[in-house]
């Protein structure tokens, strides 16, 4: 443990580089975020083990501290983790920004790490339909409390159709849904292209949904969301709910 978060990062990685057993090194968190980190701050850090090598670094997956956040695990895990259909596919943000610090592979941590940073052309596509349409039914859901008089329960089902809305727009624009830490951080660096998803625009419809599920709102942001789907050619996922979506259209 070094007195400082960069001196005990470098101490680790000196370590770390010593043990053949190690293949690669992969920082991310908000050390890689620039702007986002701040005195509590510590340094997320990847290590990953050659497959089926002994290390004495694998005791040391999950330590924490206030300097540094370790995940030891073997390249076969690395590969697939966060991927679609994995239990930690939440970790998949976490690899959108990261950056290689060691690649003993010949470039194959860095090529295993840039196919995590954005999602593929079917990836995108099946998740935006997925997503779209778990969207749809919570607002429904949302939208036909309000209408028979139970704003208490519409307001919980508009709550948790927001983070149905941001995996769809993220996934039509093929990026990986980032952590709400960093939701600011991507709409203003990397913005959606319409200037409706933009940080001050968007961010305050879902503050407004989430603060009390105002109807007026979701129908405004789900008119933005139609147009993008069915530009994306997801409007067979739409039509699907035929008449049903003249409550999510008009009041």
């Amino acid at each position: 443990m070094g007195s400082t978060p960069d001196d005990t990062l470098a101490a680790f990685v000196a370590r770390a580089a010593e043990d053949p057993a190690v293949a690669g090194l992969v920082l991310s968190g908000s050390r890689v975020h620039e702007g986002m980190p701040t005195g509590h701050s510590d340094y997320d850090l990847h290590v990953i083990l050659r497959d089926r090598h002994a290390s004495e670094l694998a005791g040391l997956d999950w330590f924490r501290s206030a300097h540094l956040d370790l995940a030891v695990i073997e390249l076969a895990e690395f590969r697939v983790r966060g991927m679609p259909g994995r239990p930690d596919h939440f970790a998949r943000y976490s690899y959108v920004h990261a950056e290689v610090l060691l690649d003993r592979l010949d470039g194959a941590i860095a090529r295993i790490l840039d196919e995590k940073r954005t999602l593929g052309a079917d990836e995108a596509r099946n998740a935006a339909a997925g997503w779209l349409d778990a969207y749809v039914n919570q607002a429904y859901r949302s939208l036909k409390s309000y209408r028979d008089g139970r704003p208490d329960l519409g307001h919980l089902d508009a709550a948790e159709s927001v983070p149905h809305v941001l995996e769809v727009l993220f996934a039509l624009h093929r990026r990986v849904r980032p952590y709400n830490k960093y939701l600011r951080w991507e709409l203003e660096r990397q913005p959606l292209g319409d200037p409706r998803w933009s940080a001050d625009r968007l961010l305050p419809a879902l503050r407004r949904i989430l603060g009390d599920g105002d109807p007026s709102t979701q129908r405004a942001l789900f008119g933005g969301i139609e147009r993008a789907a069915r530009d994306a050619g997801h409007g067979g996922v739409l039509d699907s709910w035929g008449a049903d979506l003249d409550l999510l259209r008009h009041s």
